[in-house]
């Protein structure tokens, strides 16, 4: 029987553990042409064993793949460049084995392994080169300045920013006709025209083109110069070009209302090619325009073809172009020439009539008139004005000429007064003092106005219709307040009319025996309760009915030996010819009411404010028929239709009896 005891168990580490790179594997890069040794990256590796105890952590680095190119530090993993002058464009890309060793590398120790990859980054240490050192290029002398011409590319093996170049042209004769640039995306040099070629000038241009880096690193400028050149021959190829005319525009001048063929000028052009054509010349027409010119098509002398007015159109521009004569589709070229007309003294100066002079009642000056000259100031920039043979027209006035192009009417009575003479005519001669002297006569016309006193206020128009009329302001008012009187008695009358008169009040309990109450009032001939028979009609067919008895018959027939009627004529009667036929009349309107089905079914009275004329037999009226006798033979009656038969036996009997009494009135006298 023995107590309790404690033990402690230490357990010895053993090299059980491998070392690992947790981070594995690895990218980095260095700089091409880096010096031996240069640092590149540094590797670390862990081991799970215990440091303190032997050397199962003991870690010590070794390169297993990636020489000679490359090494290892055993103890710190860092890696260096082992070989000097690496290019990039040589090999690029490395790929380095590193391993790590626990037991400080001896026998037994365990190992692990991780991968480097490098990779060599680009310095600018290879300058531009031209794959050759002569080009040719053909350039026709239609070539537009400012348009690519050519190209040229050197070549660089570095990238990047290290890559980029730039052209120039070395000499000056070629750097004055033409430019070179570098395109950013393919890197080439492009050639550019600056001037116009010529090819009877100049046939062949030599370009000396430079190439170098524009971003240079100075640690390679013992390489040498990071620079090239290249000949570029340029040949000018001919062309046939157009004519070029002598000057870029042209200005003629030519006086107004010339003669139609007169000469305005000419232009010239020639031929620039090395055979030198002749040129033809013509003007370019437009349709929307007249032609006022032409052109000789060999000589380019330009003539007028018809009578320029320069106060219609004081300037013309034309085009006019030239080309090779002979040759199919040969190129033109164009000139502006542009043709002022000259003034000559053709229109004589005016005064403006168009607006009447208003006299005030008590004023001398009446007013200042000028005068308007279409031609140039330089024939028209003075005036004269006087009365047509200098003799007054009109002894009320007299004109002053002030000697600046203007003239005043004065008056030469005191005062004029409207009611004696309103309108005054007024004739003025004025001249102007161009090259020959034109004049005209203008009549003036002047218009007698009262004034108001103070200001410049000149009244015509209310004044004219009050002196028109016959009244004065007072007679006016009195006018107006009769008539807003009148105005207030209409419409109290109608106010009191539409007024109505009060029932008596009675009762309703108020029985008395034998009354019979009627409370409503008879309306007279206000009264509406009867039946109107108009209610009936379509008011739209009731204005077509009354409209249409005002129609002219359609229907007419001549009755050439009618005579006008006798008796009386009515002034409500229609105007109807001699010519018409009533009785058609008469039933083509039955026939209309008949068939009228916008009215009701009963006869209607169809009145027709009409009295026949032309009738052989006169008037059938009695009046006056007693007392005098009527050459009318009647007989004719019987010859009529048989509606006439009780008229011609009516008239019958009354010539019979007038008979009688004429003949006892004949036998009384004798007696």
């Amino acid at each position: 029987m023995s107590p309790e005891s404690e033990f402690i168990i230490k357990v010895q580490d053993i090299n059980d553990n491998a070392p690992k790179f947790p981070d594995g594997p690895f990218v980095t890069s260095v700089p091409e042409m880096s010096e031996v040794g240069t640092s590149v990256f540094q590797v670390t590796a862990t081991d799970a064993d215990d440091p303190t105890y032997g050397n199962s952590a003991r870690v010590v680095y070794s390169i297993l793949h990636g020489q000679p190119y490359f090494s290892v530090d055993p103890k710190s993993g860092i890696i260096r460049t082992a070989l000097a002058d690496m290019d990039r464009e040589a090999r690029e890309h490395y790929s380095v084995v590193i391993q790590a060793k626990d037991m400080a590398g001896q026998v037994g120790g365990l190992s692990g392994s991780t991968t480097v990859n490098i990779t060599l980054t680009d310095v600018n240490d290879n300058p531009p080169k031209f794959p050759q050192k002569n080009y040719q290029v053909f350039v026709p002398e239609s070539a537009q300045v400012g348009k690519p011409v050519g190209k040229m590319k050197a070549s660089d093996e570095d990238i990047g920013i290290n890559a980029e170049i730039k052209y120039s042209i070395l000499n000056p004769e070629g750097a004055g006709m033409f430019s070179i640039s570098t395109d950013k995306d393919t890197r080439e040099g492009v050639i550019t025209l600056r001037k116009p070629l010529n090819y009877e000038k100049k046939k062949h241009y030599s370009l000396h083109i430079a190439a170098e880096n524009t971003h240079l690193d100075p640690h390679f400028t013992y390489l040498g110069s990071f620079k090239d050149d290249a000949t570029l021959k340029i040949t000018v190829g001919d062309v046939d070009e157009p004519p070029v005319f002598s000057m870029d525009y042209y200005i003629m001048e030519v006086y107004e209302n010339t003669r139609v063929g007169t000469e305005v000028g000419a232009v010239t052009a020639r031929d620039p090619d090395s055979k030198n054509s002749p040129v033809r010349y013509f003007i370019e027409q437009r349709e929307d325009k007249a032609v006022y010119f032409d052109i000789e098509s060999i000589s380019g002398v330009i003539r007028t073809t018809q009578l320029l007015d320069r106060e219609d159109t004081p300037w013309h521009n034309i085009t006019v172009m030239a080309t090779e004569e002979g040759g199919y589709q040969k190129a033109c070229c164009h000139v502006p020439v542009t043709v002022q007309v000259l003034d000559v003294n053709d229109n004589p100066p005016m005064i403006n009539t168009e607006d009447e002079i208003i006299i005030c009642e008590s004023t001398r000056v009446i007013q200042t008139i000028t005068a308007v000259d279409k031609d140039d100031f330089a024939n028209g920039k003075g005036f004269s004005f006087s009365f047509p043979g200098g003799i007054p027209a009109n002894p009320n006035f007299t004109i002053k000429d002030n000697e600046d192009s203007t003239a005043s009417i004065i008056a030469r009575r005191r005062r004029f007064h409207r009611l004696t003479q309103e309108l005054y005519e007024l004739p003025v001669v004025v001249w102007d003092d161009g090259e020959p002297v034109l004049s005209s006569t203008s009549t003036l016309m002047l218009r007698v106005c009262s004034c108001q006193r103070g200001t410049r206020l000149k009244i015509c128009q209310g004044e004219a219709f009050l002196s028109s009329a016959g009244l004065s302001t007072g007679a006016l008012i009195a006018i107006l307040l009769c008539v807003l009187i009148l105005l207030a008695i209409v419409i109290l009358f109608i106010t009191l009319r539409r007024s109505k008169k009060e029932p008596l009040i009675i009762s309703e309990e108020d029985i008395r025996e034998n009354v019979v109450t009627y409370d409503d009032e008879g309306g007279g001939e206000e009264d509406t309760e009867a039946f109107d028979i108009i209610a009936l009609r379509n008011p739209a067919a009731a204005e077509e009915l009354k409209f249409r008895r005002d129609v002219r018959p359609e229907c007419i027939r001549p009755w050439s030996s009618r005579r006008p009627a006798r008796g009386r004529h009515s002034p409500s009667s229609l105007d109807i010819d001699e010519e018409m036929d009533i009785g058609e009349f008469i039933k083509q309107r039955v026939a209309e009411a008949d068939q009228d089905t916008s009215v009701p079914p009963y006869d209607s009275l169809q009145t027709y404010a009409y009295e026949g004329q032309g009738s052989p037999a006169g008037s059938i009226s009695s009046l006056g028929s007693a007392g005098a006798h009527s050459e009318v033979d009647y007989n004719s009656l019987d010859d009529w239709d048989p509606k006439f038969e009780k008229i011609a036996e009516l008239y019958g009997e009354e010539v019979e009896t007038a008979s009688e009494s004429t003949e006892k009135a004949e036998s009384e006298k004798q007696t």
